[in-house]
């Protein structure tokens, strides 16, 4: 009996250190904070703002510290649904928007607006009610880099007390009335089948040109191609003539130089009066022997053929 009570003396102070011991740890363990990456935290003591924690290894003090928003640094996109607004001409379209925004204070977005997104989203609506306002329906649909450029220049200013930067902001879509759109449609429609027939008309007009060109060319080049042969005819006909002549020059120089040949033969053969008489003769045979009608002999072949027949009774 003393035994047992002096073990359970003994072990209940021990227990009693050791839970103290895992009670003081997990506080102190709850007590570390690290934040991560692209995120801050804003940290309040007893309630009130104490300060911003960036990224890294914290600690704050148990029981009075806290942390009381998570704010992430990135970027950040707010689509809006579509909102009714009012042409300068009173046209009433449907108009959604994108906003693209930036934490840059913490602090201000926390303690600077509450339900900051809701406040941006109603900024959004106000100021394009005010921008649409100012512009007819024409210039609404042709203006959108214009209506961005100043949405975003006054939500900008407008959210920077909340430490928020508007960075871009961008028409989604807009949506005029159905009768506006059916309109809109027909004219598109018109100006589509206009220039199809603008398109359609230079098309054929190129072809014809095209067309023709090559017919001229094919004339030019036919043309051209009879001249060349032409030219090309006229030279051999040139050429055939030319030598044809060349040809009769030179036979008639050859004959006419048998003849001086001959002749100059017969001079150096010093013939006999006799022999001269018998070459004229045969001479007078051969004229005879051609198509005249009249023949006129010589009297020197008559002397030829009386003394033939004196030879002949001599033999």
């Amino acid at each position: 009996m003393k035994t047992a009570l002096l073990t359970g003396f003994d072990g209940g102070p021990l227990v009693l250190l050791i839970v103290l011991v895992v009670v003081l740890i997990a506080i102190i363990v709850s007590c570390i904070k690290v934040v991560p990456q692209a995120e801050a935290f804003v940290v309040e003591r007893l309630g009130g703002y104490q300060a911003t924690w960036k990224v890294g290894l914290h600690f704050k003090a148990p029981i009075i510290d806290k942390i009381a928003k998570r704010v992430p640094l990135k970027e950040q996109l707010a689509d809006f649904p579509p909102q009714p607004v009012i042409t300068k001409d009173n046209v009433t379209m449907q108009i959604d928007t994108v906003v693209f925004f930036q934490i840059t204070d913490p602090k201000l977005y926390v303690y600077g607006v509450n339900n900051p997104i809701s406040a941006i989203e109603n900024l959004t609506s106000t100021t394009l009610r005010n921008i649409i306002g100012e512009l007819e329906l024409d210039q609404t649909l042709t203006s959108r880099e214009t209506i961005n450029t100043k949405m975003r220049s006054a939500l900008d200013i407008a959210t920077d007390p909340w430490g928020i930067k508007v960075t871009r902001v961008e028409l989604k879509n807009i949506m005029p009335p159905a009768a506006i759109r059916d309109a809109m449609e027909k004219q598109m429609k018109a100006e589509r089948e206009r220039r199809e027939a603008i398109l359609r008309a230079e098309g054929e007009k190129k072809s014809t040109i095209l067309v023709a060109e090559g017919k001229k060319e094919q004339a030019i080049l036919e043309a051209e191609a009879e001249k060349e042969a032409q030219i090309l005819r006229a030279e051999a006909l040139k050429e055939a003539t030319i030598r044809e002549a060349e040809g009769k020059a030179e036979a008639i120089l050859k004959v006419q130089q048998a003849e001086a040949n001959g002749i100059k033969f017969i001079n150096e053969a010093n013939p006999s009066a006799a022999v001269l008489k018998l070459k004229s003769y045969e001479a007078f045979k051969a004229a005879a022997d051609g198509k005249a009608t009249k023949v006129i002999i010589p009297s020197e072949i008559q002397s030829l053929a009386g003394l033939v027949t004196g030879v002949k009774e001599t033999v």
